[in-house]
């Protein structure tokens, strides 16, 4: 069967987060700490997820944030850095594919949502200041279903508030650990390897390797 939805997750997948690096350094940091510390959020949200808890990026975010920045002779107090660094969201672009392939996929007639472990408010941001979000149906975050990705409870959510089956959707991500999940779960997945990597042999291996959104549109349709 067709694929009916294409769920698409927000941070770095749509989302190009190398200018963080810049605010790391605005309050006397360094650049190089921004995608550790981004990877530590991730880290702590999938450690409470296992343990059956759960609470907003933001504050995860935040509060490793206090952490990695903990040793660093900052120029202003922590939390004013803190809020400087996490503001920096909202000011993000896009890759350069992201346009063209989402304005693809929907007009060849696929409905089109995101799903994201950060909040639904990013993602509005990111898409109505690219004059994308007429494209989007709903704009999902798992704050709402109690559980990060790449727990199935996430993606079962997203399939819920679609009303569609698992068979019927296709995740498309960057990062391997979503596209794994997604696959255990029961949904179709794509790979968007902008890179050139390869993919790492432990998860299970996407339906779709692109490398760019723009690609995805050729290969579903």
């Amino acid at each position: 069967m067709a694929a009916r939805v294409v769920i698409l997750d927000v941070n770095e997948t749509l989302s190009d987060l190398a200018p963080l690096g810049e605010r790391f350094t605005d309050v006397g940091a360094p650049a190089h700490l921004a995608p550790t510390w981004f990877a530590g959020v991730l880290r702590d949200g999938f450690a409470l997820t296992v343990v059956g808890a759960s609470a907003p990026f933001a504050e995860v975010a935040g509060n490793h944030l206090r952490v990695v920045l903990g040793g660093v002779a900052l120029d202003r107090p922590v939390d004013d850095a803190v809020s400087h660094v996490l503001s920096g969201f909202s000011a993000l672009g896009l890759h350069p594919d992201v346009a063209d392939g989402v304005r693809s996929l929907a007009a060849d007639g696929l409905r089109l949502v995101t799903l994201s472990n950060g909040s639904a408010g990013v993602a509005e941001a990111l898409l109505e200041a690219a004059g994308l979000r007429e494209h989007f149906e709903a704009l999902l975050s798992v704050e709402d279903a109690g559980v990060w990705k790449p727990a199935a409870g996430a993606y079962a959510y997203a399939l819920e508030r679609c009303g569609v089956r698992a068979d019927e959707a296709v995740l498309v991500a960057v990062h391997p650990w979503d596209v794994d999940g997604a696959a255990r779960a029961g949904l179709r997945t794509a790979w968007v390897d902008r890179s050139g990597s390869s993919f790492p042999d432990h998860f299970t291996a996407p339906d779709h390797h692109v490398g760019s959104l723009d690609e995805l549109a050729e290969r579903l349709r």
